[in-house]
């Protein structure tokens, strides 16, 4: 739209664009430019020229224009033949004629008025080449008329060609008009056609953007959006709930270090740099990190995880952070501990009195000489009581979840030498040879009940994992200021998978599953975790039919 037609309609009020009005609004905008510089013509004439009101040409012209522009008010345009409307300009071009003639020797350059319909038929969509044409000969009619009609006569050819020059510049005008015209619809297409083209996109972004609110409210998890400062920019609906539920009272934006959130007793505040969103603009990625949300007394245990975008400067960009429920599952874990832990307790008492009475027997069948099925039935039932005082301290152990130690001053060696000679019978009846290369005396200062547990669990695992015979040697040595003692079979050996996971609770290899041996898998993680407490590493390297060797080493303190 052109900014005289920009004017025009601010003038009347109207904001749409020009091509979207009706056809009668778009006629009447077009003529009123022409009727308000008549009309600023005639209050100027008025004021410093009334003579020109004398001339009957003139006034007819003003009375042309005027029943002219009444048409173009009254007559419905839309109902008729699309092109009709050019009477319009066609007409403006008879007022033009007689005004300018009309005011010969009193207004002068009021043939600049053809400008006027010229331009309106230019930009209108009939026909460009017609225009131009009327463009031409209407304005060369509308100066020649007064010869055309007789009224004057030429006195030479000078007269005819000097109006000449009122025609060639409104074809010239024409000719822009309709060019500028042909390219701004170009150019109207082609953002008519992209912004087709964004709308189709940003439905088809808001359909996506809402099946993906779909999704998200559909899941059960809490999922927060943060932006690279931290500031949350989306969540789901479970989200929203575990925010509320995490806001202090009277606080209706917080910062994240003003969320109740919890370590995992529910009572000290989980530290800034701990909290989820801070830790994911730490810029990396993180798993399974455990929470209590919300104020003590309703507080809900939540694993968090973290998956963070870096920018290209390798700069916190966006993290996704999701928060799952967990309260049911940690729950159900300490009730299972709280079970295990006490049924483990009322175990010991009982199975303490049985080994006791088992031994009385043994010693008394000893005695006596006592000779057949008996003493061996005595010494199995022994040996499987003791089996099972070991799971249930094991399981008690674990159920615990606390590692009390009493370092004092000991013997490695002695420790390991007692504790082949405790597994010498069970490995002698599956035909496995024991090794023992400790050297003399290695002191350190350990609770040696809970390396002597380490090493039974070794042992008796070397030994369980040979059922087809062989070697388990144990080695033991001095470096620097760490105790190191190796267990080393040739029994079955594990797969690399399940040298990972070795160390995990209640983890058994598929292959001792296969075979039926017997155990649940607790021994390894007690011994890690003793290990561990003493400030020392333990190591496992195997190969699967070929064996397996465990490695310790602790501080010696010594």
């Amino acid at each position: 739209m052109s900014r005289l037609s920009q004017s025009t309609l601010g003038f009347f009020g109207i904001s749409s664009q020009f091509h979207e009005l009706p056809l009668r609004y778009r006629t009447v905008v077009s003529q009123a430019p022409l009727v308000i510089v008549v009309g600023l013509i005639c209050a100027v004439a008025a004021w410093q020229l009334p003579e020109v009101f004398d001339r009957p040409e003139f006034v007819y012209g003003l009375i042309t224009l005027a029943v002219v522009t009444v048409a173009c008010i009254v007559i419905p345009w839309n109902g008729l033949w699309y092109p009709s409307y050019w009477i319009i300009p066609l007409l403006d071009f008879v007022a033009i004629a007689q005004l300018q003639h009309g005011s010969t020797g009193i207004l002068t350059g009021l043939n600049l008025l053809h400008v006027f319909p010229v331009f309106w038929m230019s930009w209108s969509r009939v026909s460009p080449v017609t225009a131009r044409y009327l463009s031409f000969f209407c304005p060369l009619i509308s100066v020649w008329h007064p010869y055309l009609l007789g009224v004057a006569s030429p006195t030479d050819g000078g007269d005819l060609a000097s109006p000449m020059l009122v025609p060639l510049v409104t074809l010239g005008v024409a000719v822009t008009v309709s060019v500028l015209r042909e390219d701004i619809r170009s150019q109207r297409e082609t953002l008519e056609d992209k912004d087709r083209l964004l709308e189709e996109a940003l439905a088809e972004s808001k359909r996506k953007s809402q099946l993906l609110d779909d999704v998200l409210n559909a899941v059960d998890v809490g999922i927060l959006l943060v932006d690279e400062d931290g500031i949350p920019r989306h969540m789901n609906h479970r989200q929203q709930l575990l925010q509320k539920q995490a806001l202090p009272p009277g606080i209706l934006h917080p910062h994240e270090r003003d969320l109740l959130l919890y370590t995992l007793d529910g009572t000290t505040p989980m530290p800034f740099e701990q909290r989820p969103v801070a830790r994911a603009r730490l810029g990396s990625d993180f798993r399974d990190v455990t929470l209590r949300l919300g104020p003590p007394g309703n507080q809900l245990a939540m694993n968090t995880s973290a998956a963070v975008k870096l920018n290209n400067d390798g700069e916190f960009s966006s993290a996704v952070i999701v928060f799952s429920d967990v309260t049911a599952l940690i729950d159900a874990l300490a009730a299972k501990d709280d079970f295990v832990a006490s049924v483990s307790h009322e175990l010991r008492t009982p199975l303490t009195s049985i080994m006791g009475y088992l031994e009385l027997a043994l010693d008394e069948a000893e005695d006596t000489q006592l000779q057949g099925s008996i003493p061996v039935s005595l010494r199995v039932a022994l040996r499987n009581s003791e089996r099972l005082l070991r799971l249930v301290s094991d399981l008690l152990t674990v159920a615990s979840g606390k590692l009390s130690l009493e370092p004092r001053p000991m013997c490695l060696t002695d420790l390991i030498g007692t504790s082949i000679g405790a597994v010498q019978a069970r490995a002698r009846e599956v035909g496995v040879e024991l090794v023992n290369n400790a050297p003399a005396a290695l002191p350190m200062l350990a609770d040696p009940q809970r390396i002597a547990q380490v090493l039974d669990n070794l042992l008796s695992n070397a030994i369980k994992y040979s059922p087809d015979g062989g070697t388990v040697t144990v080695d033991a040595w001095r470096d620097g200021d760490r105790a190191v003692f190796r267990v080393v079979d040739t029994g079955m050996g594990m797969a690399a998978a399940d040298v990972d996971e070795i160390f995990e609770k209640f983890f058994r290899t598929g292959t001792v599953r296969q075979a039926g041996i017997p155990g649940v898998g607790l021994g390894m993680a007690i011994s890690k975790e003793i290990v561990e407490g003493h400030g020392g590493s333990i190591h496992v390297d195997s190969t699967l039919g070929q064996g397996t060797s465990f490695t310790v080493e602790l501080p010696s303190g010594v």
